[in-house]
């Protein structure tokens, strides 16, 4: 048996019984903020998911008991560079969440956003000995995909079944039952850096925390934004975020293709910094109070006290307008969403039905942005903020906390992955994809 599959299934266990004892905190590592929800479930609810195979059962009803953050530390293109600095943002994070909870979280599921996540499309095969589609066979159809060699340090965190086809009938999303001689399944393999998710692990691991769970923010943020119709016919969500801007493409509800540019808030911020010689601070809430990309003619006259605390008292007077700013802003965000339509053009974006496109982060609240977005992506495009969810609070709404609700809807209605069903041994051995989450071995 491979590590890979022995560890999957210990993380999908840890996380069931995590959720069947009631509590699990839900925690989004980011680049300009950490944030922590607490989540407490109806074990009484265990409702089955609505369609595909539901090898994984839904959790049913929840609500949110805690939430908190904090300024992020130690956090570039959202990944781990400083550990202890890191650490103490998250332990931070999770203590005030637990203190407004009033109960204490042993199991969480975490998401991160850069950690070059690159996508593949891999497809298997195999004939059926029964005349009909039995549970034995879907775990042999996913052993048979022939997974490629994705190179060093870099692993396997999603392996999705998106199509199975028996015969010549395509588009099944459960075939159990049916009467056919072969069955092949679509699968969509999501890899990350190794690196990366091993240093929020040891983070974790030292605020006395297991691991129950990992996703890419790019998939989840694309489960809180989307709409049903936009997962179905084809959607794309666009995760600006502080370090890192996500791009995840939806269609049949499931995630087709995974992506990140590694630039985003924090480089309009410090372009501000250094285009009006402002400190950090100063330019971050000049672009959070003042910012736009798109300028109009009342612009000219619309003067933006800088302000500051270096003591001089000329400078810290000095008046801009605000086209001025504009001129500095817009630039570095035509760059990141030109990073993104980029991303689109890989995955081929342009042949899905519904080619609809959904803005959503922190990023996304700078003004004008929607139109700006329709101009370079030239598609549908429109502002998305996360599904309420039970017992959210008004100030963890907004588009900021996509990736955070995403993964609180990712921990009680997980999506079937590969490594929910019962492989043949000598089928996954015979794959690379026994490669995949070694990592995890020097961490249980």
């Amino acid at each position: 048996m491979t590590h890979l599959y022995e560890t999957q299934k210990a993380m999908r266990a840890r996380r069931r019984s995590a959720l069947q004892k009631g509590l699990v905190a839900i925690l989004d590592v980011g680049t300009s903020k950490i944030a922590c929800m607490i989540l407490q479930f109806d074990s009484s609810v265990q409702s089955e998911a609505q369609d595909g195979l539901t090898a994984m059962a839904s959790h049913g009803a929840f609500r949110v008991i805690g939430v908190a953050t904090t300024r992020s530390r130690g956090v570039k293109y959202g990944e781990v560079s400083t550990m202890e600095e890191t650490e103490r943002a998250i332990r931070t994070a999770v203590q005030a969440a637990q203190k407004m909870a009033n109960t204490r979280v042993d199991y969480v599921i975490a998401c991160l956003g850069g950690a070059e996540p690159r996508s593949y499309g891999v497809a298997g095969s195999v004939h059926l000995e029964n005349g009909s589609v039995m549970d034995c066979d879907i775990g042999r159809v996913l052993a048979s995909c022939d997974v490629p060699d994705y190179g060093p340090g870099r692993e396997a965190v999603h392996a999705m079944p998106v199509n199975f086809a028996l015969d010549h009938r395509s588009g099944l999303t459960d075939p159990r039952g049916q009467i056919g001689n072969r069955l092949s399944v679509d699968m969509h393999l999501l890899t990350i850096n190794t690196a990366a998710i091993e240093n929020l692990l040891k983070c974790i691991k030292r605020c006395d925390l297991e691991l129950a769970g990992f996703a890419s923010s790019a998939y989840v943020s694309g489960i809180s934004s989307l709409v049903e119709d936009e997962q179905e016919l084809g959607g794309a969500c666009i995760d600006l975020g502080g370090g890192a801007t996500g791009v995840s493409v939806f269609l049949k509800k499931h995630m087709i293709y995974g992506d990140s540019v590694r630039m985003g808030g924090d480089l309009v911020t410090s372009d501000i910094s250094l285009g009006l010689q402002v400190s950090l601070s100063v330019a971050e809430r000049i672009k959070s109070f003042h910012g736009g990309v798109m300028a109009t003619g009342m612009d000219d006259r619309d003067m933006i006290e800088l302000g500051g605390d270096t003591g001089d008292y000329d400078r810290d007077r000095r008046q801009i307008s605000r086209s001025e700013l504009i001129g500095v802003m817009r630039p570095r965000v035509e760059e990141i969403l030109e990073g993104a339509r980029e991303c689109l053009d890989a995955a081929g974006f342009d042949h899905l039905p519904g080619q609809r496109i959904v803005l959503t982060g922190g990023g996304s609240q700078i003004p004008g942005i929607e139109g700006l977005a329709s101009r370079i992506l030239g598609q549908q495009v429109r502002l998305g903020k996360p599904l309420r969810i039970q017992g959210l609070p008004q100030a963890a709404t907004g588009p900021a906390f996509s990736s955070c609700v995403g993964l609180a809807l990712y921990a009680a209605h997980p999506q079937d992955e590969c490594w929910d069903f019962d492989l043949p041994v000598a089928g996954i051995g015979s794959q690379p994809l026994k490669r995949a989450m070694r990592w995890f071995k020097d961490n249980w």
